[in-house]
């Protein structure tokens, strides 16, 4: 007896669970997609390399940015909840798109704080690599994010002083 009622509440609980999934795949967080370079991005006020932008956007901007490249499995929930948190912090902690905004001390140790992150191999973060590859740093890639992140920040720290 005990055990029909038991396969009865797990029959249940795989019921709901699996008409819950079905319900949130018509909830979608808004996209973090902007058409127009802000005024305040970092590519705009500082001059950089073109290859240093061609490694912020592979590896930076999905999550530090205003612009992310979304893969096909953000249709599917509770994916796009997981990318659009982790897009969320990833702005709180540094939006290369409103770098600008920041005061210059800030900007200063933001951009410290990417060269000790590179080289420390904090980021890009794992979980991103092992699905975008192309945002897999090689060592030179590596070395010049972190010349040009703390050249910048001496030149932005000297011309304050």
């Amino acid at each position: 007896m005990a055990t029909q009622s038991f396969k009865r509440i797990i029959k249940i609980t795989g019921i709901t669970l699996f008409v819950l999934l079905i319900l949130i795949q018509f909830i979608h967080p808004a996209k973090n997609v902007n058409d127009v370079q802000s005024p305040q991005d970092i590519a705009v006020l500082y001059p950089m390399p073109d290859s240093v932008h061609v490694i912020l956007q592979k590896a930076c901007y999905d999550c530090h940015s205003n612009t992310t490249r979304y893969p096909w499995y953000n249709n599917i929930q509770p994916v796009a909840f997981w990318l659009n948190n982790h897009i969320t912090e990833g702005k709180q902690h540094l939006n290369f798109s409103e770098f600008g905004k920041m005061p210059v001390a800030k900007q200063v140790k933001r951009l410290k704080g990417c060269a000790k992150e590179i080289t420390e191999g904090g980021m890009p973060l794992d979980s991103y690599t092992r699905i975008h590859k192309d945002a897999v740093l090689t060592d030179a890639e590596k070395d010049q994010m972190i010349a040009w992140a703390n050249g910048l920040a001496q030149r932005i720290s000297s011309t304050q002083k």
